[in-house]
């Protein structure tokens, strides 16, 4: 149970008050907690959490070794909150938590905060489905993983399919099959859909299945092998050759993927560090198999070491995720025992942290430390080259000083349906795509995209203005004098005048590099030859915003025309479609379904199932 005190008043608004750092650490608790600074504004700049809150509040305003950051931290403090726990362990997991939501600017924060995909079994059906599962473990059945990422897992799957031939296609696919699909045909499959597989041959394939991503391949090849023997022995060689051609590819598989001594969980975490950049390399091993990687670029505001950047990785990362038995890293963060002892407890299983370690262990923490040297040198190149556009671009448009944040629009419909704006934005680090937005527009005449980037424009900054996001210094607009009147009309009339607008219009034939760069307050177009590499990172922004909008509007126009057939038929409602849409796997099952088969579905009668099916095949007896 936690307990909260908070010190210096704060709010969302401007503190007033000045800081008075004597008297507030004289009425300090010796106990342990967490504390938030925040700056005049109110906005958190740092969270932190200590065994005792008096002596690590106080070594912020009595350290004579702060760094220049630090220093400049200290300054900005208007006022600290504090929260009082019960025990370090508690303020650790509230740190971690209080960090990933409100990402301060001085803390190290980990920006990629998704669920990562598993491979995972059915155990609720006769004929049980092998597929990618993320998010939330709700259904019954068993998961393998965590993967690295989905192309992880679409590979993993792929092997799977060709070894053991359970099937990976959805329920609502299996369900409404009349003859076997082309996994079957090209031997990927055996085809439970329509009965070629007797049903204990198939929960065989399913056990097999789970030994191998249980990392018992070895267990696995010799049942194989005393199966082949079977075979061979009664003379059923054509079955013998199937066994053995598994071994091969069971072998020529765990050479690839399996680690050598290794059967249990383990994750390794390499770290480097270099001009105020860190990267962190995750090698996965699960069950003795090697998973793939992952790399991550922590936010750091200060020169961290690459030991301070894996503790609060590790804090972050795996508080709220299905722990490994152990974590072996390059460098033993400074609090590796509290940390042990808070995953320990979470995980419910023992789990240790390591750094000194020999034999097959040492060469994948190496390997893994050549990973993250590796991505860190390519980061500081990208860096320095967008730094380097960066500059090209500030004298390109004159401006007073480098850009921090950049965002575009673009407009992308078929003939003024289903129109889609999208919004991209850039920081001085490349593409912030946690920040993208789409919107779908309405209620403007088809085709007219001066109003659709107007209204685009207009809620985009309305909801600057409730504070939902932060203001750019520049606006790119793709598209000419027309489009960029219009987002200055919008900005207008909303009151804000602090945005510098820059229209992108096509060049010649729409040749890349032929651009026309357009400016609210002038007749003609820059000389882009002024500032080639500034207009390369213009291409950049604009190139995604027109691929956003583009995925955006497909995707719109993919929905719409699942529904619009649909929607002409009587008595067939919003409920209704969708239901219909799920349970046969899109327009396509639809088709295909007899009225009997379209009768099945909850609240579908059968003179509605005929409507549904005359629809479809009236032109057939025509």
């Amino acid at each position: 149970m936690l307990s909260t005190t908070v010190t210096e008043p704060s709010s969302p608004n401007q503190i007033d008050n000045a800081f008075d750092a004597h008297v507030f650490l004289k009425n300090l608790t010796h106990r342990p907690g967490i504390y938030k600074m925040l700056n005049a504004l109110g906005e958190i700049i740092y969270i932190g959490k200590a065994k005792n809150l008096k002596n690590r509040v106080s070594s912020y305003f009595r350290n004579p070794n702060a760094t220049s950051k630090q220093r400049a931290m200290v300054s900005k403090i208007a006022a600290i909150e504090i929260t009082i726990t019960h025990t370090e362990g508690e303020a650790l997991i509230l740190e971690s938590q209080q960090i990933k939501h409100h990402k301060p600017r001085y803390n190290i924060c980990l920006r990629d905060d998704k669920s990562y995909p598993y491979i995972y079994i059915s155990t609720d059906h006769t004929f049980p489905q092998l597929t990618v599962h993320r998010g939330v473990k709700k259904k019954s059945g068993k998961y393998y993983g965590p993967y690295p990422s989905a192309n992880a897992v679409r590979e993993s799957l792929k092997l799977l399919q060709k070894i053991f031939l359970v099937r990976q296609c959805d329920d609502s696919f299996y369900k409404n099959r009349s003859r076997p699909c082309l996994q079957y045909q090209i031997g990927r499959c055996k085809a439970p859909c329509v009965g070629l597989v007797d049903h204990s041959v198939y929960a065989q394939d399913l056990i097999d299945t789970q030994l191998f991503l249980e990392g018992k391949g070895n267990q696995l090849i010799a049942q194989q092998i005393t199966k082949m023997e079977q075979a061979s022995s009664t003379l059923a060689f054509e079955q013998a050759a199937t066994y053995r051609d598994q071994i091969v590819r069971l072998r020529s598989v765990m050479e690839k993927y399996f680690v050598p001594g290794e059967q249990g969980d383990i994750d390794l975490l390499a770290c480097a560090t270099e001009a105020g950049i860190a990267c962190v390399q995750v090698f996965f091993i699960r069950h003795g198999q090697s998973l793939g990687s992952k790399t991550f670029f922590p936010s750091i505001n200060d020169l961290y070491t690459s030991a301070e950047v894996l503790q609060a990785f590790i804090a972050q990362y795996y508080l709220e995720k299905q722990l490994p038995h152990e974590l072996i890293v390059s460098h033993l963060p400074p609090e590796a025992d509290l940390l042990c002892e808070v995953l320990t407890k979470q995980a419910q299983h023992a789990v240790t942290i390591s750094a000194n370690v020999r034999g097959e262990r040492q060469k994948w923490l190496q390997m893994a430390q050549t990973n993250a040297n590796n991505s860190l040198i390519n980061k500081l190149s990208d860096k320095q080259s967008l730094i380097e556009r960066l500059k090209s671009l500030q004298s390109f448009l004159k401006l007073k000083q480098l850009p921090e944040r950049m965002e575009c629009f673009d407009i992308s419909h078929t003939q003024g349906d289903q129109t889609v704006a999208s919004c991209v934005v850039f920081n001085q680090e490349g593409p912030l795509k946690s920040a993208y937005r789409r919107f779908n527009i309405t209620g403007i005449t088809a085709g007219d995209d001066y109003a659709a980037m107007q209204q685009a424009i207009t809620r985009r900054f309305k909801r600057l203005q409730q504070g939902e996001h932060l203001a750019p210094d520049l606006l790119f607009i793709d598209g000419g004098k027309g489009q960029v009147n219009s987002a200055q009309k919008a900005l207008t009339e909303l009151g804000i005048n602090n945005v510098m607008i820059v229209g992108v219009s096509k060049g010649p034939d729409r040749k890349a590099g032929m651009e026309k760069i357009i400016l609210v307050d002038q007749e003609q177009p820059l000389d882009s030859q002024q500032g080639i590499s500034g207009l390369l990172l213009i291409q950049h922004i604009r190139d995604e915003a027109h691929r956003f909008a583009i995925t955006g509007h497909r995707q719109r126009r993919g929905k719409a025309k699942q529904q619009s057939v649909l929607e002409g038929i009587a008595g067939l409602g919003p409920k209704r479609r969708q239901s219909l849409l799920k349970q046969f796997g899109g327009l396509q099952g639809i088709t295909q379904a007899s009225i009997d088969a379209l009768c099945s579905i909850n609240g579908i009668s059968r003179p509605l199932a005929q409507r549904i099916y005359e629809l479809f095949h009236h032109q057939d007896g025509a």
